[in-house]
């Protein structure tokens, strides 16, 4: 077997990004929420471990940490229905991020990548709702989710933008990231 320490390094780091998610999962569940209009509704402060996985690591290394992350913290504190909804959410939450964050910089900032895949999250959830109720009346909740998300990406995205701007090895990851990305 062949040592590979760069692929080390991004296993290392695959690690460490999904236990701080699991962590900020864990913890977010302890809060209670404080707008009784938006039952179910939390901050989705653990969305900030995937934008971070979105701007420095490769896909399929994103998707990885994504899974990873939904199954501990499922597992940590969850049932089979959290992890229904959570990972509906989860997959149409990343997808729609990755797609966006490929027009570019310049045409979407992290702050408006992380509030689509807010609503995009709810999204998802509102969908599996709606085959478990076999109505897609469950989804006349979409706007009062959307709403919450949208204010909850635009949250995470600040942190996430300030977290690159003021912590060097994110900044030196991103920079690395997107010079081999560029032909």
């Amino acid at each position: 077997m062949t040592y590979h320490p760069e692929r080390t390094r991004q296993l290392i780091f695959i690690a460490l990004l999904c236990a701080q998610g699991v962590i900020i999962g864990l913890l977010e569940r302890m809060i209670p929420f404080p707008f009784a209009f938006a039952p179910g509704a939390k901050l989705g402060l653990a969305n900030l471990i995937t934008i971070i996985s979105l701007f420095t690591m490769s896909i399929p290394d994103s998707f990885l940490l994504m899974l990873l992350r939904l199954t501990l913290t499922t597992l940590l504190g969850g049932t089979l229905s959290t992890f229904m909804y959570s990972g509906a959410g989860a997959l149409l939450s990343w997808a729609g991020m990755l797609a966006i964050k490929q027009l570019g910089e310049r045409r979407v900032s992290m702050i408006g990548i992380s509030a689509a895949g807010g609503i995009l999250h709810n999204v998802g959830q509102l969908l599996i709702a709606s085959l478990i109720a076999q109505s897609w009346t469950v989804m006349l909740y979409l706007p009062i989710l959307s709403f919450m998300g949208i204010l909850a990406g635009i949250a995470v995205g600040i942190a996430a933008n300030f977290l690159f701007a003021h912590i060097d090895t994110l900044r030196r990851l991103r920079f690395d990231r997107q010079k081999r990305s560029t032909p």
